[in-house]
This record gives structure tokens, C-alpha cells and sequence, in this order.
């Protein structure tokens, strides 16, 4: 819930020089869906309900975010998780819309530092997957590895855990038929680190955070995965 229309043709304005092959996706506020894509950037929501119609005041479905040319969106983001107590199988019927409408769902999954401090990560991240993600899928998903723990406190995972973490969430995927689907690392990510972390087996991008509220910090990360 941040930026506005002014600071978001900013960003777009710096992106659109940036030189890169990879598939930069911009996720913004319902408010600021208008604004169109480029030859760089491709535009995204941030969630979406798990109701086709109907209803449910203050809900935006599938088919209007695909009416306005959305081609991606975020499903059981970390803060969704936290802060609106939002469980698997609410994530699960979410994508699931997005899939019925033609719309990637970007699907996240984590751990707490409780959970972590538990031992319990690999639960946590592979039960993650195999229930947020619908039975029978039909189109294309994205993964996202979101250790909460360590997002919005400056800390990095190092390559082992990483590492480990992916590769689990990896092969939940080839057991569930769907091998080589992306998984995108998410927490603290910035120019000095990504190069790094999309070294690392199974890391097939990034999930940036604040750091893609500023251009000054959004194009080196862009610029340096290569």
C-alpha cells in the first residue's frame, strides 16, 4: 500500500530504458491497474478474492483483473498470511480463479521465525505448496519462497538455506507433475545480494520488495540478473 500514480509513471519511465532479457513483472495497487505494460514490463496485482461474483463489497475478481489486461498476481503473500489470517486453501481457491481467467498466479509460500526456530521449514514450505496450489492445473504458475522470518528485517538467508529450501519446494513440484515450474526468491533482496541468489540452484528470479519502490535501487537489481 504504497507509491501513487505519479511515482509509479516514474519507475515505468526509468524501467522502460533498462536493457534485460528476463520478464520484469510490476505488481501495483488495484488503483494504479490502468497503466500499461511495455516492451519491459509486464503489470500485475497484488491479490485477488476467491469469488467469482456477487455480493462481496470491496472484492475485485479474477475476471475484472483480467478485463483490464492483468496477466499476473500475487496469491497468499506473506502479509496476506500474516496480517488477514490468510490459510493454504484460501490461497489455493484464489489461484484457482486467476487460472480460470487466464491470469499467472504468483503463488507464495514460507516459514515464520517460530516455525524455523520449530524445525519446521521443510513442513511448512512443501505442505505450502502441494495445498496452495490447485489439483489440476491448467496454465502457467510461479512460485515464490518468502522465508518470512527474515523479510522486512534486513536479513538474508544464506546460500545453504536458500538452497535447501528450493530444492524442497523443487521436487514437491516434480512429485506433483509439475517439474520446472519458476521459484522466486523473496525476502531482502537488493543489487548487492541478487547476483548471488539467483546463482543458486532452483532460484529462478526474484520477489523484490522495497526495493522496487525505488528506481534508484529496482534497475541495478534488473541489470545485474543476468
Amino acid at each position: 500500500m504504497n507509491g501513487s500514480h505519479a511515482t509509479l509513471n516514474e519507475i515505468m519511465s526509468e524501467l522502460s530504458t533498462v536493457e534485460t532479457e528476463n520478464k520484469v513483472i510490476l505488481c501495483v495497487p488495484y488503483t494504479m491497474l490502468d497503466v500499461k505494460s511495455n516492451d519491459v514490463v509486464q503489470i500485475g496485482a497484488q491479490d485477488v478474492s476467491t469469488h467469482e461474483r456477487g455480493a462481496y463489497t470491496g472484492e475485485v475478481s479474477a475476471a475484472m483483473l483480467a478485463e483490464v489486461g492483468v496477466k499476473y498476481v500475487i496469491v497468499g503473500h506473506s502479509e496476506r498470511r500474516m496480517y488477514h489470517d490468510e490459510t493454504n486453501d484460501i490461497v489455493r481457491a484464489k489461484a484457482q480463479m486467476a487460472l480460470e481467467n487466464g491470469i499467472t498466479p504468483i503463488i507464495c509460500v514460507g516459514e515464520t521465525m517460530e516455525e524455523k526456530r520449530s524445525g519446521k521449514t521443510f513442513d511448512i514450505i512443501t505442505s505450502g505448496v502441494r495445498e496452495s496450489v490447485p489439483e489440476d492445473v491448467h496454465g502457467d504458475i510461479i512460485i515464490a519462497y518468502e522465508p518470512r522470518w527474515a523479510i522486512g528485517a534486513g536479513i538474508t538467508p544464506d546460500s545453504e538455506e536458500i538452497a535447501e529450501a528450493h530444492g524442497a519446494i523443487a521436487d514437491t513440484l516434480s512429485y506433483m507433475g509439475l517439474g520446472g515450474t519458476p521459484i522466486l526468491y523473496g525476502a531482502s533482496v537488493n543489487a548487492g545480494n541478487v547476483a548471488g541468489i539467483v546463482a543458486i540452484k532452483n532460484v529462478s528470479g526474484v520477489l523484490v520488495g522495497g526495493a522496487s519502490l525505488k528506481p534508484g535501487e529496482f534497475v541495478p537489481i534488473i541489470e545485474t540478473v543476468k
